[in-house]
Parts: structure tokens; sequence; C-alpha cells
């Protein structure tokens, strides 16, 4: 969708109170422009800074950013590498921010395969911000959605096994309390794709059973805080049912 101005907010008793982010397009957005990629993944930094500042200043519970999937381990080593400087570069710029805006910041996903600098950095800042509770920012790195649920699976195997649950009592809250993304804190209301994609890539495939999806065309380096207020806003009119038959017409 194209938006010629910026649409006023949605009402906030219509706002989605937890957003999730593909982030997708940073690569190709750069390469039409006949720039490396990691200008590209550098230009979608400052997105990232943008859509925080703006998904706090509306009062949002939380925002959740696919920033590393599981299956980017297999892109060029090159590209990686860029991708966590930048991670630990934008970590040290931002931390003062999120600390005076009350952001709680949170890494979800495999985080044991990131490099050692990152690790540090994401461990630093989300144990400085993990009082804060303005609003939670998630960044999904080394994440998958059927990896998250896999090693789920896997711990409450292992309780089982240990005769430390019964396997009959196993039920979704105990899976949702499993999983990487328990650390959130509660399902995403809206999930958003940029770059015109119209899939999940992977994302939050058991969290995102009941949420509204939003696909738009531009590349993420191009969304902005219009764009957001413009998914907001298309979130507002839409009705959740949940399975059920919603109010009665």
């Amino acid at each position: 969708m194209t938006h010629a101005r910026r649409p006023d907010p949605a009402p906030r008793a219509r706002l989605p109170r937890h957003v999730a982010i593909i982030m997708d397009g940073n690569g190709r957005w750069a390469e039409r422009r006949g720039l490396p990629r990691s200008a590209g993944h550098r230009a979608g930094a400052e997105s990232v800074r943008a859509i925080t500042r703006r998904a706090r200043g509306l009062g949002l519970e939380a925002l959740t950013l696919y920033a590393f999937s599981e299956q980017n381990w297999g892109r060029p080593a090159g590209e990686v590498d860029d991708l966590f400087a930048l991670l630990v570069e934008f970590l040290a710029s931002e931390r003062a921010e999120l600390r005076d805006q009350h952001i709680r910041l949170v890494a979800v996903g495999n985080l044991d395969r990131l490099p050692l600098a990152a690790r540090l950095a994401l461990q630093a800042v989300s144990a400085e911000t993990g009082h804060d509770h303005g609003m939670t920012l998630a960044l999904c790195l080394s994440y998958g959605g059927r990896e998250d649920i896999v090693q789920a699976a896997r711990a409450l195997a292992v309780h089982a096994a240990a005769g430390q649950i019964d396997p009959r009592a196993i039920d979704e809250a105990m899976v949702a309390r499993s999983l990487w993304t328990a650390a959130v804190g509660r399902d995403p209301d809206l999930v958003i794709r940029t770059s015109g994609e119209q899939r999940l890539s992977n994302f939050l495939l058991w969290d995102a059973a009941y949420a509204e999806l939003c696909f738009v065309p531009c590349a993420w380096p191009d969304f902005g805080a219009a764009e957001f207020d413009a998914a907001l806003a298309e979130y507002a009119l839409r009705e959740r049912r949940f399975g059920g038959l919603g109010p009665a017409r």
C-alpha cells in the first residue's frame, strides 16, 4: 500500500499492544542504488531507531523485530560479520536512549550461535534495562519459529523423562512458557512485513496464530513513522474474532 500523506494515528483504544515486524528488503534497497548490501543494513538500522521511538511514543507494550534468522547463517560470511558488527554498534549508540525511555531489551533465539562480541553487548544492555517497563524491544537473532517449537518440545520431553511433569499435563500454556519468545511476555497482535513479500518466513509461527498480518511494498530502509502509522490505522479497522463469530450484526 502507498500513502500520499501521513495518516492520523489509530485511536489509542484500537492500537495493537504488541507489533512484530519482518524487516525485509535491506539488501535489495542497496542493490537498486548501486550500493553494497552493508549500506542497506546500515540504512535499515535508522528505521529501527525511528520505529522504536514511534512505538514507544504511542505507548505500545512490545515491539519485536526479526533481525537475523537461523537461515541467515547461510549468507556470505562477510555479510554476516557486517550485520553483527552493526548490531554491536547499534546497541552501543542506543543504550542510553533505551535506558532513558524505560525500554526493556530482550534477545530471542539460539543466542549461543552469536559472535561473542554480540552476545556480550546484548547481555550488557539487557541487564541494564531488565527492570524497565515502558516498552519491551525484542530482537529475534538466530531465530526461527520452527526451531523455537522444536527446542521447547525437547525441553518438555527432558522434564517428562525426568518425571518432573506428566506428559498428559502439557498444554498450550506450558508450551508457550517454554518458547524463546516467552521473554517478550505476550503474543503479537499485528505482524508487519516490508518489501512486498507475503509470507511469514519462519517468524513467530506459534505466537502469530491469531495475529493480523500487514504486507507493505516498501523496503525496510524506506519504512518510517508514516508507514508505521498507516499499518496501525489499517489494523484499527480489522475485526479480530479469534475463531469466533465476532460481534452480533
